[in-house]
């Protein structure tokens, strides 16, 4: 029979402790073990909280722990990246991420965070479908056509996005600066207003997201052409910009994001479940009602896309004398 020393008890006892401990750790720091918040930096209700919320009983139902939604609206929608500033990164705090978060910093010099280097990026999820869009009884029955008409008159359209620096406006007016095109831009408070601008004579035509669809099903509107890379769905016959030979192709990626210096394991944990989600059956039809693409794309490639285009939005802004002085 084999003896146990005394100081093997104890280097036995000692070794038991630390498994033990490592254990008590490894179960204290799974994560999540606790309620996220999630914060929707636009009212509740709206296209971006509605999908959201579709999103988050199943992201819940995979992690094993409640996603609770808080919507944050006002300062134009980066209430959720000003609020992950303050955040632990720890993945108990996440946020949806659009355009406006990436742009505002460039339009406003009091906001101090940096759109890239301070939140770390999860999942990008989805784009939005715009468009440009003249009443039915228009002239124009081609984009083409309409750009003719601007080069040939010009200062004489005038046209409407819900505001300036937004990427409706920004989306059109690259289009103008392609042809060397002048005319009038009218912003609005939001896409309905636009429209009924539209509807009423006050503007020539719009740049604005699929709110357009019901008019155009209805033949209100007519639909000149989208500047997804893809054309939408529900309107398979329209073209997109860049198929009519301008390059340029505005699809307002959106998703998750955390704040700056997530572990990455955490990362992983919450992209995959988000990404498990957007590709159920309910939000894909979710999706196609508000001709929303997929656009999947892990962090560091969401991360790559967006410092690729919060430099070109740069020089468009620049360009446009947009950015403050």
């Amino acid at each position: 029979m084999k003896h146990i020393t005394r100081r093997g008890a104890l280097a036995g006892a000692s070794a038991l402790s630390v498994a033990g401990a490592t254990a008590r750790a490894q179960t204290q720091g799974k994560y999540p073990d606790r309620t996220i918040r999630l914060i929707i930096p636009w009212a509740a209700g709206g296209p971006a909280d509605a999908g959201f919320r579709i999103l988050g009983p199943s992201v819940s139902k995979q992690l094993g722990q409640q996603i609770v939604i808080e919507n944050k609206a006002g300062a134009s929608g980066i209430m959720g990246a000003l609020a992950l500033q303050d955040a632990k990164p720890d993945g108990y705090m996440i946020s949806q991420m659009h355009m406006s978060v990436l742009r505002q910093p460039l339009l406003n010099k009091s906001l101090t965070y940096h759109p890239i280097n301070d939140l770390t990026y999860i999942l990008q999820i989805t784009g939005f479908v715009m468009g440009v869009v003249v009443r039915a009884d228009a002239p124009w029955k081609t984009l083409p056509e309409l750009l003719a008409y601007a080069k040939a008159n010009p200062g004489k359209l005038n046209w409407g996005t819900l505001g300036i620096g937004s990427t409706q406006h920004l989306a059109m007016e690259r289009v103008g600066m392609e042809q060397g095109l002048t005319w009038t831009h009218a912003p609005y408070r939001g896409t309905a207003d636009t429209l009924r601008a539209l509807l009423g004579g006050e503007i020539d035509f719009a740049s604005e997201a699929s709110g357009w669809a019901p008019m155009v099903q209805a033949g209100q509107l007519r639909l000149l052409a989208v500047f997804t890379a893809q054309r939408a769905k529900r309107f398979p016959d329209v073209p997109t910009v860049r198929e009519l030979g301008f390059p340029v192709v505005v699809e307002s990626p959106g998703g998750v994001v955390g704040p700056k210096g997530m572990d990455a394991a955490t990362v992983a944990v919450l992209a995959n479940a988000f990404k498990v989600a957007a590709q159920e059956p309910e939000h894909l039809r979710f999706l196609e009602s508000m001709d929303q693409p997929l656009i999947l794309l892990d962090g560091p490639a969401y991360r790559d896309a967006m410092a690729r285009t919060y430099e070109e939005e740069r020089e468009l802004l620049r360009r446009l004398n947009l950015l403050p002085q």
